[in-house]
């Protein structure tokens, strides 16, 4: 695809949604995602060294593999697909459309990867699933990845993470590169909640969204569904039961790259009814221009807010636990006991203020997941 720039007065979306001008990632990241973002940024020359490299990556034959044999989308081949991108770019001000291309895959999946460029790829499997405004949805998303520059850190930390691979040979290296790729995982699940929202901000339209994500978990039955019993989903399994339970979803999370479905509906619109979405909608939001003066230290900071904020709100038994301890409740033995077996007896009444006594229930309404986190990102 060559470049496409815009001008003004062109390429305008198909109906009339808020453009976001100069709109920084920042605005839309989680806050894990957007501290570890701030701070590669802050390294200067770290991705144009890798960039030089990019002969080392496989990103040339990916490049030639799609060209080569899957659809490249323009406005000769899957326009309605190439309008949804253009308008994309327009909403999120992306100056140069990526090159988007459709392969032929019964898997519904979408991709934003490269380090020169990014490039958009999204299976038939995907584009046969989701209607046009689910599909604007998931489109926006690949572009909140492009505008984060995901494509570029993804790619840099999965080499990192090959060079360490070979020297796994030595002493204690399985442990460390579990360590990392365990990080490295962690951040990437992250990145995908930071997409969903720029997702919404680009479809501007949360009961599309969250179809796609129902679609993407039970398939094209949508008259089978109800989009409030799929955020219930969510709800019980992050109440989870005990402490097995707890272990058994750390577990099963690990070698995901992306959150389980049910918890990004409900991370998703918990975002939509926060004050900083709300702000975004109003014009308020982080601008490019002033990424250079972000503090990574504040970026830090705000990152381990949000996971205090995380553990302290948590339904789950073993952040409740971890707050429990943290908050310095009695009884550890009789807690550790409670939770694991799922009983109430015992402790019940013995952990204050934090603990789980029927008096110190948590409410069940949705919270901020940003908490007090200053506007702007």
């Amino acid at each position: 695809m060559t470049e496409q720039n815009y001008e003004s007065g062109e390429n305008v979306p198909s109906r009339q949604r808020r453009r976001f001008a100069g709109i920084s990632s920042r605005a839309y990241e989680h806050p894990a995602d957007r501290s570890a973002l701030v701070a590669l940024r802050k390294l200067s020359g770290f991705d144009t060294v890798f960039k030089t490299l990019s002969g080392l990556l496989p990103e040339r034959s990916l490049r030639l593999l799609f060209l080569s044999d899957s659809v490249r989308v323009s406005d000769a081949q899957f326009v309605h697909l190439n309008d949804m991108l253009r308008d994309a770019c327009y909403i999120l001000d992306l100056e140069k459309v990526p090159p988007m291309y459709v392969s032929q895959d019964p898997q519904p999946n979408a991709m934003c990867i490269g380090l020169d460029e990014p490039i958009i790829v999204v299976t038939t499997g995907l584009v046969e699933l989701l209607d046009e405004e689910e599909m604007r949805a998931v489109i926006g998303h690949e572009v909140g990845h492009a505008l984060s520059g995901h494509a570029v850190y993804r790619t840099i930390l999965l080499f990192l993470t090959n060079i360490a691979l070979k020297v796994a040979w030595i002493p204690l290296g399985n442990v460390a590169i579990m360590a990392i790729v365990t990080a490295l995982r962690e951040w990437f699940r992250k990145s995908e909640l930071s997409a969903d929202r720029a997702g919404l901000l680009v479809g501007q339209d949360l009961q599309a969204s969250m179809r796609g994500l129902m679609k993407i978990a039970g398939g094209n039955h949508l008259h089978e569904m109800n989009v409030d019993a799929f955020l219930a989903q969510a709800d019980e399994y992050e109440k989870g039961g005990d402490l097995r339970d707890s272990v058994l979803k750390i577990l099963n999370l690990l070698p995901r790259s992306h959150p389980f479905t049910t918890v990004r509906a409900a991370e998703l619109k918990r975002w939509s009814e926060s004050r900083d979405y709300q702000r975004i909608m109003d014009g308020h939001y982080a601008r490019r221009e002033e990424d250079k003066d972000t503090s990574v230290t504040d970026s830090f900071r705000q990152s381990a807010a949000h996971y205090a904020d995380a553990v302290r709100t948590s339904k789950d038994p073993l952040m409740k636990l971890v707050g429990d301890i943290a908050g310095g409740a009695g009884d550890l033995g009789g807690r550790l006991r409670d939770k694991f077996t799922g009983q109430g007896g015992g402790a019940a009444g013995k952990g204050g203020a934090t603990g789980d006594s029927p008096g110190s229930a948590r409410p069940d309404e949705p919270r901020d997941p940003e908490g007090p986190e200053p506007t702007g990102n």
